[in-house]
């Protein structure tokens, strides 16, 4: 058999020069590839270093742990203490579902050994172990809810990294952990010879190299759901800011609470005002209405820019508001109480015209020494019926549409009634006819309808703040009882009503009956140990589902925390929180907040003087070129251009 020798076929030079330069080109992309600086440049740290018991990230040191032990009962929430700690750590939860029938197996089994052991333990003599019962108990109940697809089963793996910038820090961060951890029998142990593999458990990659796992049911699965306190984000309401927890947002409604009152407590320049003008600011984007009691003109930016009535009260104005007016309420029963409920309001406002109850300390004790001794309510409140009997107003509602009298009226009707009438009338004299007179001794001029209405109180003289604040409260709360929309009432510098018992009364029983009347109350203060020192400032904050406390000083973080159950951690923080964060409380549930404002809300809602200095000269600066524009656009146009343009 012949066998032909291979031939050699012929090379195209062509094609051999064009797998060359194919192959240089590939080397030379390959050489810039790696010259180039990739996104994993940017991210790695510069070293990573191990050791038995932690590792170096870069200049940073961290540790790994996993959990091994839990309480035989745990209860919803126990993760957020971990989850809230102002610390940075990385937390990774796996979860790998069990069949139920290979559960129930190994169950059966487990309580054939018990059951066994306890009667060995019978035959012997032996005392009564209470763990083996529990054991069969627990054994038995998760068997029940097994068979019928009640419970599934689970194996829970836990592990969390922490970082520190020393290893003392590391130490003592781990040392806080583990006591926190411990207190809830829950235990933990550091992953000793398999860091890598701890750090490589808690990074987002999905890679269980530790597989420190435990049998767990649907339920205590459940109560290691980690957002369950810190977050307090809704799906409805206003954006008041950053969860520092977790960075998330708190968006929240007011009105979905028990009732949407609010008290705001800090000390001067802690940002009070800004926070409560932002979040009126956001209210009225959903058609809250917003009243504002402003005793300082800090709100008039902010009302001017959304189109709001700002009504300045002062002895100089043209301004009056008639405290004798009735509201016009539709319902039934409200209205055959309309009279009797207004003669209770104005009791209050003529003794806080009289003075006030007085405060008298004996033995420690705070005594309250009336403003009107008893035959004189009784003068008082024959004389505020029969004036109101003189201008055709009686209990009957179809009466109530009159015009109703003035405090010039009682005063007439006190001066010439017998008793202590005339004396009364010499007391208000200087409401009537001296140096008070005007303001709130004569008809109502304003009728307010607008989405946010202020009453400036600045102008007003000191002794009268209070009976100005009484008077616009009742006016707001007679609006309220007239037409039910959601509103919300801002009452700045609360503690000038506190200083008297009748004014302070007027505002709990405001607080108290607001939700019927979809209206919430914001309480604002700086004064914390005069405002908490009264029962009804007390009763007050009681009364507020929802409570924001900016920093304070060291004097109120010990009267606030007895009455809002801080955290050592947390009295801490109150005293030394920056500008604009703080602790925002919503029911039961509380979260470290930073407000948080666009530039835009700034500009209307700051009171800082340089920033506000700063917006009135770009206010002044934009009408400037929008004037100069004009004119420059007149002189450019002519009659036979107008046409072009």
């Amino acid at each position: 058999m012949a066998f032909g020798r291979n031939k050699k076929q012929p090379v195209d030079p062509a094609a051999a020069a064009q797998a060359q330069r194919v192959q240089e080109e590939q080397e030379v992309q390959t050489a810039f590839q790696k010259g180039i600086t990739a996104l994993r440049d940017f991210i790695a740290p510069s070293s990573l270093e191990f050791s038995s018991t932690h590792f170096q990230l870069g200049t940073r040191y961290a540790r790994s742990y996993y959990v091994y032990g839990y309480p035989r009962q745990v209860y919803t929430g126990w993760l957020s203490s971990m989850v809230n700690l102002d610390e940075v750590v990385d937390i990774s939860m796996y979860i790998y579902p069990v069949e139920s029938q290979v559960v129930l197996e190994n169950l059966r089994k487990k309580v054939t050994q018990l059951e066994a052991g306890i009667q060995i333990d019978s035959e012997k003599g032996r005392v009564r172990d209470p763990g083996k019962q529990a054991a069969i108990l627990d054994a038995e109940e998760m068997r029940d809810k097994l068979q019928v697809g009640e419970e599934r089963f689970f194996r829970f793996g836990l592990y969390f990294t922490i970082y520190a910038g020393s290893l003392e820090e590391l130490e003592f961060i781990s040392h806080k952990v583990e006591s926190m951890l411990g207190q809830q029998l829950v235990y933990s142990k550091p992953a000793s010879s398999q860091q890598e593999q701890g750090l490589n458990s808690t990074v987002p990659q999905l890679v269980d190299q530790l597989q420190v796992r435990r049998n767990m049911n649907t339920g205590a699965l459940s109560t290691s759901f980690p957002f369950t306190s810190a977050d307090l984000s809704q799906d409805s309401g206003i954006l008041y800011g950053i969860n520092m927890h977790n960075s998330g947002l708190v968006i929240f409604d007011r009105f979905s609470l028990e009732n949407g009152n609010s008290v705001v407590f800090a000390k001067s320049g802690a940002g009070k005002s800004f926070t409560v003008k932002l979040e009126a600011l956001r209210s009225m984007m959903f058609g809250t209405e917003i009243f504002i009691i402003d005793p300082e003109n800090e709100y008039q930016r902010m009302c001017d820019a959304v189109g709001g009535a700002y009504v300045r009260l002062s002895l100089n104005s043209n301004t009056r508001i008639n405290p004798f007016d009735l509201p016009k309420v539709v319902d039934t029963e409200e209205a055959d109480n309309a009279l009797r409920t207004n003669l209770i309001t104005l009791h209050g406002l003529i003794r806080l015209m009289m003075g006030g109850a007085q405060i008298e300390m004996q033995g420690g004790n705070q005594n309250m020494m009336p403003a009107l001794a008893p035959s004189e309510e009784a003068d008082l409140d024959a004389a505020l019926i029969g004036t109101y009997a003189k201008a055709g107003i009686t209990n009957d509602p179809l009466t109530h549409n009159g015009t109703p009298p003035t405090i010039s009226e009682l005063y007439d009707t006190l001066l010439h009634m017998g008793g202590t009438g005339p004396q009364l009338a010499q007391r208000l004299r200087k409401y009537t006819t001296g140096t008070f007179a005007g303001i709130f001794s004569q008809q109502s001029n304003i009728d307010i309808n607008n989405p946010m209405v202020v009453f400036n109180l600045r102008d007003l003289e000191d002794e009268l703040r209070p009976v100005a604040m009484y008077i616009v409260l009742n006016y707001i709360w007679n609006k309220t009882k007239t037409d039910q929309k959601r509103r919300i009432l801002i009452v700045d510098e609360a503690w000038q009503l506190m200083k008297y018992e009748d004014s302070a009364n007027f505002l709990f029983s405001l607080a108290k009956r607001a939700r019927k009347y979809n209206l919430g109350i914001t309480t604002i203060t700086q004064d914390v140990e005069d405002f908490m020192g009264s029962r009804m400032g007390r009763a007050i904050v009681a009364n507020a589902s929802m409570q924001f406390l900016l920093k304070q000083s060291p004097t109120a973080v010990d009267v606030l925390s007895d009455v809002f159950k801080l955290t050592s951690e947390e009295r801490k923080l109150l005293s030394q929180f920056p500008v604009g964060q703080g602790l925002f409380f919503a029911g039961q549930s509380h979260v470290h907040l930073q407000v948080i404002a666009s530039s835009t809300e700034t500009g209307l809602i700051t009171t800082d003087p340089e920033q506000v200095q700063a917006a009135n000269a770009a206010d002044e600066s934009g009408e400037l070129n929008q004037q100069q524009g004009t004119v420059d656009l007149g002189n450019r146009l002519s009659p036979g251009s107008a046409g072009s343009v």
